[in-house]
């Protein structure tokens, strides 16, 4: 493979690309601070290789060959495409990065994350973008390590197991209540056991969080409907019978916009904790590491948020 390019200097290659421009080995050398003979000396060897003059001298130009007029653009591209791959990597500034993160979400973390973010980076970042985007499987390690996502905003329990590749940043903790409608007063484990729920699956998972803690207690609820929307739920449950487990801070956030009641969760069930999940070898290390940063300090605050007692 390569069985030109190991037998050529590409040095020479630049050489090329300067005299074809300016039609000069003089005004060739000054741009690539050479000598005049230096250059001349680079051209020879270039024409050895290639077994063609290359150039020839009319008067004070120097006129391209065929050849080397065939060869021009495909030298130019190429070294304009090393030029631009190759080049360090400038210092992340948030104040002129115009890239666009591609984030993995459920409504549940866009709804927790996004509006603060977005008014925290008005100013620091004006010209920062966003795609949001939903997967159907959790974690998202195989966008993650191609790259197809920057990062990922999920949730996780005490003792789940981490992905050694995956680097998982904390944000905030929170728990789960129960909301049903206005009619209800009350809620005991037997009537949370006895209604029908509807269960929020944002990957599309066979059950709900909470129904692998209540398998471990020998109970069972029953599932009238599986969404994985959490964001329209709330309205379904103010007009039916159905209770559904909602995270606090969302039925905080609601509670003035959706008729509902609000209950603490009937058994015990522990308090899970909002992500940011980045792969280790991200292309875009320094800007994500700035983003989470943001986000850590801008959401602080909701682990000291009140939760229904």
């Amino acid at each position: 493979m390569h069985h030109i390019l190991r037998r050529l200097d590409l040095n020479l290659l630049p050489v090329f690309d300067a005299v074809f421009r300016h039609r000069s080995v003089r005004l060739a050398a000054i741009e690539l601070s050479l000598s005049t003979s230096a250059l001349s000396h680079a051209l020879t060897r270039l024409r050895e290789f290639l077994k063609d003059p290359l150039f020839y001298r009319d008067g004070h130009k120097m006129c391209p060959s065929v050849y080397a007029c065939q060869l021009a653009p495909f030298i130019a591209e190429t070294l304009a495409a090393l030029n631009k791959h190759l080049c360090p990597a400038e210092p992340f500034n948030p104040l002129l990065n115009q890239d666009c993160f591609k984030i993995a979400v459920t409504d549940y973390t866009a709804f927790c994350v996004f509006p603060g973010l977005m008014k925290a980076l008005s100013d620091a970042a004006p010209h920062q973008s966003f795609e949001l985007c939903h997967l159907p499987h959790n974690p998202a390690l195989t966008e993650l390590l191609a790259g197809e996502v920057d990062l990922a905003l999920s949730f996780s329990e005490p003792g789940d197991s981490k992905h050694p590749d995956m680097e998982e940043t904390d944000l905030f903790s929170d728990e789960f209540v129960v909301i049903s409608n206005l009619n209800r007063t009350r809620l005991t484990l037997e009537s949370y056991l006895s209604a029908g729920h509807l269960v929020v699956t944002p990957w599309n998972e066979k059950q709900g969080l909470l129904d692998s803690h209540l398998e471990r207690l020998g109970l069972k609820r029953r599932t009238v409907i599986k969404t994985p929307s959490m964001l329209s739920s709330p309205f379904i449950v103010a007009e039916s019978d159905l209770l559904m487990a909602i995270p606090s801070f969302v039925a905080g956030k609601l509670a003035p916009t959706v008729s509902v009641s609000t209950f603490p969760l009937p058994f015990k069930a522990p308090r899970f904790t909002v992500k940011i999940y980045t792969h280790k070898r991200s292309g875009k290390r320094e800007a994500t590491d700035w983003l989470k940063s943001v986000m850590v300090e801008k959401l602080k605050h909701l682990d000291k948020a009140s939760t229904v007692s």
